[in-house]
């Protein structure tokens, strides 16, 4: 059986020693960047690779991209084989926010056509609270012999949402995961202009989760993103968040929702203000 979104801890502890499944911890801190690793070296599943939002999942941040751009391609997929992966792996994914900065990996390896890869439901605490196995060993995986082929039409530019600002188009709806404040633009703790895209409206990825990280039920997840999709479908429906990351974790709940094959705009709100010219909107 293949675990496309999610997966339990009690059905990873059954594949631990399963060598075709390949683990990926990816805790991390916006405001500490360091935090994930010393986390992860203090204790982590048995097996799991260390996977940095920025330096493994992201390009260096350009002049006129986001914080966390998509890195290349052949830079990705090399280090994805370094890490054990394989064509045919069972990737899963974890972290300690409720797949805050998980889904970030579930969503580049979709983007790469590898379909087998889960998130841990209710990562790491979940993991700890089930009283399984831990290690502080740090992995030295066999290289794999992946060779992912990208789908660009996965993600858009922000010349595409351009296009559909000056548009006018309510054809395509952004959907934006940040918490609330931030995008109505009434205060800003990391990027340095405060607002939101025009036309854009507001879903913050926490609705997704309990109070434990774990993710809501599939109906749930349905009537909450129902009068958002309004009739649309979902390749109409354009994700974006701070830098492309939390964004995925909208991207993965309506996969489980049944609505797979939304967009992500990858530069998101920290590319967008890159540009002057470009429109925001704000709370007066």
């Amino acid at each position: 059986m293949a675990y496309t979104t999610l997966i339990d801890a009690p059905t990873l502890a059954k594949h631990l020693a399963n060598s075709n499944w390949v683990i990926f911890d990816c805790r991390f801190s916006l405001q500490m960047p360091a935090q994930g690793r010393k986390e992860y070296e203090h204790g982590h599943i048995p097996g799991a690779v260390y996977a940095d939002l920025d330096l493994d999942l992201a390009a260096p941040q350009g002049p006129a991209t986001g914080r966390h751009p998509l890195p290349e391609v052949d830079a990705f997929t090399s280090w994805l084989r370094r890490c054990g992966v394989n064509n045919h792996s069972q990737v899963v994914v974890y972290d300690a926010n409720g797949a805050m900065f998980a889904a970030r990996l579930w969503w580049m390896l979709r983007w790469l056509n590898h379909d087998n890869v889960a998130v841990l439901d209710g990562g790491w605490p979940a993991w700890v609270a089930g009283s399984y196995p831990t290690s502080r060993e740090i992995p030295q995986p066999e290289a794999g012999d992946f060779a992912g082929k990208p789908d660009q039409g996965m993600w858009v530019t922000s010349q595409e949402v351009e296009e559909l600002v000056r548009s006018n188009s309510k054809a395509k709806q952004i959907i934006d995961a940040r918490v609330e404040p931030r995008f109505k633009g009434e205060f800003e703790p990391i990027d340095l202009i405060a607002g939101h895209i025009p036309g854009a409206c507001n879903y913050p990825c926490g609705g997704n989760v309990d109070d434990q990280g774990r993710f809501h039920a599939a109906a749930q997840l349905r009537d909450r993103f129902h009068s958002l999709f309004a009739g649309r479908s979902p390749g109409e429906i354009i994700n974006m968040c701070g830098s492309g990351v939390t964004a995925c974790r909208n991207i993965l709940a309506m996969e489980i929702a049944g609505w797979p094959g939304t967009k992500l705009y990858v530069g998101s709100w920290s590319e967008w203000i890159t540009d002057p010219q470009r429109s925001i909107e704000a709370v007066k």
